[in-house]
């Protein structure tokens, strides 16, 4: 099952095991149940802290359980953890054997202070890249609290299963059988769902907070960037952040980032955060702001949706952009349930089905290359009378025999049956003519708003709710600058919003001067 590079690699890794595990594996005659059994014979002839028994007793065949020797099972694979997932195998094993996590002390007392009893369900694709971080994330709550337990269930594999639940985007997480969540979840944001109290407890920490010199808002690259340029400086800085990594974390492929031939959002955040953790800086994550108040007495207020307030003397806005909706009937009420946003992640789910591709720029029609591969049939729609793409991504769409390019089209609707997607309705904008559709996927890719709305009266925004910045990134409030994708700055490029993030850094670090300076 592994290759002899894989198993090179595993068996350096179990050689970190503190104590005994046990694979315990529930099969049927099935060919994926065959492969399984070869993995876990493979695992376990790498290390002799690792047993397997074949006595399992899951409802889902193939799975198997990680755990000790005897102690009831809290961590399950229902499918073949390869892939993206084979990272959350091996830490599994680790953990579980006894091998220290790199996560925070303080977090790791908080989860094993978790009251109650609590199993987790992922489902997942394997070639989702948003999924590991929340197996991983569940995965460490199990070995860490006897009262929680989690399983991944690979989509694929239990297409039965997802057709019941009526699960159409990965990860979706239940708890208790119940639906907890969707989408890309930190290990920060699953505790603060359970931990009640967590969040009042959170806010009376930061309120308490001395005033910043530099106070970012926004975690993305270019809040990553104000960070490190504004603590080398040797000034208090802060970073406050809903998530950090910012939307690079829902980016699949970057092969434009200089000197780094390719790499992909996950892994890029990681190393802003990393990098960015080298320095001293108060990074507070899952905090988003709410207002920002200009002070009389020198300093800038930002009040969070926790009820906490954080004071500085100079503010660096770095809130990014989300993906643009369409904002049409049937969008809200059948997210997730049809509508999409991410067809690397979610394309697997719709197997051999038919999907539409909102927009024709180079996110759409790569969305369309790369769901024609899965689905059964790919329309793509377009408003404008021509696509916008490069000329070698049209290339490559047009060579696709189950693709369909509509232009001139204003996508009106989408339609379901109460429980998921079934069509969407679209005008075509030359004749006016209303045509209908019929699909079980739609696939948004039509650009980006600025995260903004917190701002309306506040600072200066453009027509487009973009925050408007001068060549040194101040705003229309001294002491507030801002930078990347949420100002006017053209070009959303994550090497732009470093930059640009860089360069606020320098420009609040030069204020702070001058402010301070004797009269």
């Amino acid at each position: 099952m592994l290759d002899a590079n894989l198993k090179a690699q595993l068996k350096a890794y179990l050689e970190r095991l503190q104590r005994p595990i046990e694979l315990v594996a529930t099969l049927d005659d099935s060919d994926k149940a065959q492969e399984m059994r070869s993995l876990l014979d493979d695992i376990a002839l790498l290390s002799d802290k690792v047993g397997v028994r074949n006595d399992g007793v899951d409802t889902r065949k193939p799975s198997f359980a990680v755990t000790r020797p005897g102690e009831p099972a809290r961590i399950g694979f229902a499918g073949l953890p390869m892939g993206h997932e084979f990272t959350s195998l091996v830490l599994a094993l680790l953990q579980t054997g006894g091998h220290p996590p790199k996560v925070e002390a303080e977090l790791i007392e908080q989860i094993r202070a978790i009251p109650g009893d609590f199993h987790f369900e992922t489902f997942i694709s394997l070639s989702c890249h948003n999924c590991p971080d929340v197996v991983q994330a569940l995965n460490l709550m199990a070995v860490l609290n006897p009262g929680i337990s989690h399983t991944m269930i690979d989509g694929a594999l239990f297409q039965d299963e997802v057709n019941d639940r009526k699960i159409m985007a990965v990860p979706t997480v239940f708890l208790n059988g119940e639906p907890f969540g969707q989408g890309r979840m930190t290990l920060e944001e699953i505790i603060a769902k359970i931990d009640i109290g967590a969040v009042a407890r959170e806010a009376e920490k930061l309120a308490a907070k001395e005033a910043f010199d530099v106070l970012i808002v926004g975690g993305g690259p270019a809040g990553a960037a104000a960070a490190i340029y504004a603590a080398r400086k040797g000034v208090r800085t802060g970073v406050v952040a809903e998530r950090f990594g910012g939307q690079v974390l829902d980016t699949l492929a970057i092969e434009n980032f200089i000197s780094v031939k390719e790499t992909d959002g996950p892994k890029l955040s990681a190393g802003l955060e990393q990098h960015v953790r080298e320095y001293d800086v108060d990074i507070m994550n899952l905090q988003r702001a709410e207002a920002l108040v200009p002070g009389s007495n020198g300093l800038t207020e930002v009040r969070l949706a926790s009820g906490a307030t954080l004071k500085s003397k100079s503010v660096i806005i770095s809130t990014g952009a989300r993906w643009r909706e369409m904002n049409v009937p049937g969008e809200k009420e059948y997210r997730g349930r049809g509508v999409a946003y991410c067809p690397h992640c979610d394309g697997p789910l719709f197997k051999g089905k038919r999907v539409a591709v909102i927009g024709g720029g180079n996110s759409g029609v790569e969305a369309a290359i790369d769901l024609a591969g899965v689905v059964a049939h790919v329309t793509l729609l377009e408003f404008d009378k021509a696509l916008r793409a490069d000329a070698v991504l049209q290339k490559k769409l047009f060579s696709l025999p189950n693709v369909t390019v509509i232009t001139s089209a204003l996508t009106t609707e989408a339609t379901g049956d109460g429980e998921k997607v079934n069509g969407l309705i679209y005008k075509d904008r030359t004749s006016d003519e209303v045509h209908s559709i019929p699909l079980e996927g739609i696939f948004v890719q039509i650009g980006l708003l600025p995260n903004t709305d917190w701002l309306k009266g506040t600072v200066g925004l453009s027509a487009h709710g973009e925050i408007e910045v001068d060549a040194r990134g101040q705003t229309s409030l001294p002491g507030v600058f801002a930078a990347g994708d949420c100002t006017t700055v053209p070009f959303k490029q994550i090497i732009i919003a470093m930059g640009e993030g860089a360069k606020a850094a320098l420009s609040a670090f030069d204020h702070l001067i001058r402010s301070s300076a004797p009269g």
